[in-house]
């Protein structure tokens, strides 16, 4: 069960990553995290991955399938994750607020 403080710290990170894909230019060269790629193999299951959002958020949808098959499903999921987040935080929230001593 992950804390209601980890719950923030969650949705902000998701937030973050999004916000960041959504205003990176998927044509430019970046540097990569990959572990795979960094040891100079050609080929790694999650390469693309994030191209392929950001091609999504620049509503090239072509290019999000040519760069990963993935990345559709991949942000449905991280929005659908985010959307979960904030309902639980929203209703523990009210659940605090409405809690009255006797």
């Amino acid at each position: 069960m992950i804390s209601r403080a980890g719950k923030y710290v969650e949705v902000v990170f998701w937030v973050l990553a999004l916000t960041l894909l959504a205003t990176a230019n998927p044509h430019e060269h970046h540097f990569t995290l990959c572990p795979l790629a960094n040891l100079g193999f050609d080929w790694c299951p999650g390469c693309g991955l994030g191209r392929s959002i950001t091609a999504i958020f620049h509503a090239d949808f072509g290019a999000s399938f040519r760069q990963h098959w993935f990345g559709l499903p991949a942000l449905l999921i991280i929005l659908y994750r985010i959307f979960q987040l904030c309902k639980q935080l929203i209703i523990k929230q009210k659940n605090y607020f409405n809690y009255k001593e006797v």
